[in-house]
Order: structure tokens, then C-alpha cells, then sequence
């Protein structure tokens, strides 16, 4: 009886320690030294308004938006679904939606210079990777100027600045966050129509 009482003080004390008192320490500690990072990375709008996080990419269709890489995460850009299509390279099912992407892409790109990007048609492993190259991005500003009535040079200086260099310098590639860039397009060159 006694051994069991030890366990069962032992267990509590633990439960305590480890499912109460150091989650909420790490969580204010969090939220104490990056309380943006911690709270989720939230984006929000002009108006103050929360329209995504820029840790998940969303699905933005219309011409005057930049595109994102397609998303295999649930029925396509779902957080709560996170993950890859895990086909593989010899799947008729992927290579039928990656020539279908293409074909859409090259349709809604006639200016765009070169081949489509890889990543514009490959979704990445978890399904949510709201980055782009500098180049994928760059690739559609001929549609999104067309789009938008404004010169490619000036969605292309919008692009040149949303670029995120490196992490420490040398850590990763230069990335795009579609959403914010979507967002710097609003705010510079004046608002879409509803919806993405």
C-alpha cells in the first residue's frame, strides 16, 4: 500500500510539473521575448484585421494575386491537415496534376519569361509552406501587372522588396511570403476586388 500511495504522489507531482507548471513557463517566456511569434505570427491588413499567419500559406486565384506552391494539406491549403500528397515520381496521378498545373499556369502567364518554376507546381511536405523563390514570384509579375493596370516595374520593385535574404546570413535561401506580398500589393497599388 505504501509503494502504491509513493507512485500514485509521484505521478501527481509529475502530471503538475510537466503538464502545468512547464508549459506555462515556456508559454510566458515565449510570449514575453517574441510575443509575435508566440501568438502565431498573425498578419493583418490595413484596417487592423487579422487575415492569416505568415507561417501558412493560403490560395489566391485571381490574376492580380501572386500564387503560392499548391497544396496537398487536406482539401488544399488546410492547417489542420498538414502534410504531403505522398505520391512519388512515378504516380500517373501526380504527373497528370503536375501537367495540368503547368498548362493552367503557362495559360494564365502568356508574358511570363521562361519555363513555369518547379515549385510553382510541386507542393511542398507539409502542404502549408507559404514561401516562394524570388525568382517563382518574379516569374508571374507579368500577370500581375497586366492584372492590376500597372507597370511590371513597379509590381517587380513591390517583389525586389518583400525578398527575405538568408536566416543569419547563410542559413536557407532568399525567400518570399506570398501573403505578405499580397499584401504590400493592396496597400501600395491599391486594394483587389473581394476575395482571393
Amino acid at each position: 500500500m505504501r509503494e502504491i500511495l509513493i507512485a500514485l504522489r509521484m505521478t501527481v507531482v509529475t502530471l503538475v510539473l510537466t503538464g502545468l507548471v512547464y508549459p506555462l513557463v515556456v508559454t510566458g517566456v515565449a510570449h514575453a521575448t517574441f510575443p509575435a511569434r508566440a501568438g502565431g505570427s498573425l498578419v493583418t491588413d490595413g484596417a487592423g484585421r487579422v487575415v492569416g499567419s505568415e507561417l501558412i500559406a493560403q490560395a489566391f486565384t485571381r490574376p492580380r494575386y501572386f500564387q503560392p506552391r499548391p497544396s496537398a494539406a487536406g482539401n488544399g491549403y488546410d492547417a489542420t491537415s498538414s502534410g504531403g500528397s505522398n505520391l512519388g515520381p512515378t504516380s500517373q496521378k501526380l504527373r497528370d496534376r503536375v501537367k495540368a498545373d503547368v498548362e493552367r499556369l503557362q495559360k494564365e502567364n502568356q508574358d511570363a519569361p521562361g519555363p513555369v518554376p518547379a515549385e510553382l507546381v510541386t507542393a511542398s511536405a507539409s502542404g502549408l509552406d507559404p514561401h516562394l523563390s524570388p525568382e517563382a514570384a518574379r516569374w508571374q509579375v507579368p500577370r500581375v501587372a497586366r492584372a492590376r493596370g500597372h507597370s511590371s516595374a513597379e509590381v517587380q520593385s513591390l517583389v525586389d522588396g518583400a525578398v527575405e535574404g538568408r536566416t543569419l546570413g547563410f542559413l536557407g535561401e532568399p525567400t518570399v511570403n506570398v501573403l505578405r506580398l499580397n499584401l504590400a500589393l493592396d496597400r501600395q497599388l491599391g486594394p483587389g476586388p473581394a476575395g482571393r
